[in-house]
């Protein structure tokens, strides 16, 4: 039975029954639930605190996992960095010097990638700057395996293609000299014959009578049958392909034709005195992408080492050229 509450009314000198309005009975349940609610809440804020719930300390330990495999994977990817490193050096310095091929660019092995903002959406994180350097990494190897597969795509090219390149690259004398004492001027700051002064020879000077035969050093085309009252005077230019070229000037007579296909040891002139030049020999020049380069190198298919250390020596006396 629920219990009514009487109040006295001193102007009507009797009790009257007190109402309790539903404002009254809210406020007061307010006051009596409010306190609990905020303690319960006090409770569970400070039970939080000191104490993780289970899914909690199963995220912690999520957490703990996923650093742990990151620091892991930036180990694991240093190492890959490293080691694509080494096989980028080998492929310069060993795969491609084989081959006879420049070192691969090195601005295609350092490709660029986006913006500073392509790492934008990894921030904001605990480990985000974990994951930026990881991301970083990873982009970087995978450019460099890109370019190193195209680095290898063309050392396979080359070496399918190792038969005709031995072919073709100049390898024996222009001239048949077998006593070596022929080498009149070697590569590098010479005496002009006519001017006296030092200069540049680009080449090789083989002393021979004239109409002594002229040997194609590699197989190739004739690009030019070259004929000048002055300098090289009568030369023969070869395209060998590979990035070679040899040219053999100051010639008497022409054995071939411009688009003629030669081999390595076919006669394709005669030693002469034409153009710039004080006496009968041959003028022979190797020319590897653009670049005249020392023709001394080249002389490996048909004389001995010991013959081949002879050449050097003398091909480096310091003389006067003969063109």
């Amino acid at each position: 039975m629920k219990k009514e509450k009487f109040k006295y009314n001193p102007e009507t000198l009797s009790y009257e029954k007190v109402e309790v309005t539903w404002g009254e009975r809210i406020v007061k349940l307010s006051l009596i639930i409010g306190p609990a609610v905020l303690l319960g809440f006090g409770f569970q804020i400070l039970f939080s605190s000191i104490f993780m719930s289970p899914r909690e300390k199963n995220l912690s330990r999520e957490v703990d996992f996923l650093n742990a495999r990151l620091d892991e994977m930036n180990s694991e990817l240093t190492l890959a960095l490293e080691v694509s490193k080494d096989i980028a050096k080998r492929d310069n310095e060993i795969y491609r010097v084989v081959f006879n091929a420049e070192p691969f660019p090195d601005e295609i092995r350092q490709m660029g990638t986006g913006g500073s903002d392509e790492y934008s959406d990894f921030l904001g994180f605990e480990s985000s700057q974990k994951v930026i350097e990881n991301t970083k990494m990873i982009n970087q190897l995978q450019r460099s395996l890109y370019a190193q597969s195209k680095s290898f795509d063309e050392v396979i090219s080359l070496a399918k293609e190792k038969e005709d390149m031995l072919a073709s690259i100049p390898a024996i004398q222009p001239v048949s000299n077998e006593d070596l004492t022929r080498i009149a001027s070697g590569f590098g700051y010479r005496i002009d014959p006519i001017y006296k002064t030092k200069k540049m020879h680009t080449g090789l000077d083989f002393t021979a009578d004239t109409g002594t035969p002229v040997y194609a050093t590699g197989n190739g085309t004739v690009v030019e049958c070259e004929v000048k009252r002055w300098g090289y005077g009568q030369s023969v230019i070869i395209d060998h392909g590979f990035g070679y070229q040899s040219r053999y000037a100051h010639l008497s007579e022409f054995k071939c034709k411009p688009g003629d296909k030669v081999i390595r040891g076919q006669i394709i002139g005669l030693v002469g005195s034409t153009g710039k030049s004080t006496a009968p020999h041959l003028h022979y020049e190797v020319v590897k992408n653009g670049q005249k380069i020392d023709p001394i190198h080249f002389f490996h298919s048909d004389i001995s080492p010991e013959q081949y250390e002879r050449m050097i020596e003398m091909a480096s006396n310091a003389n006067q050229s003969f063109d």
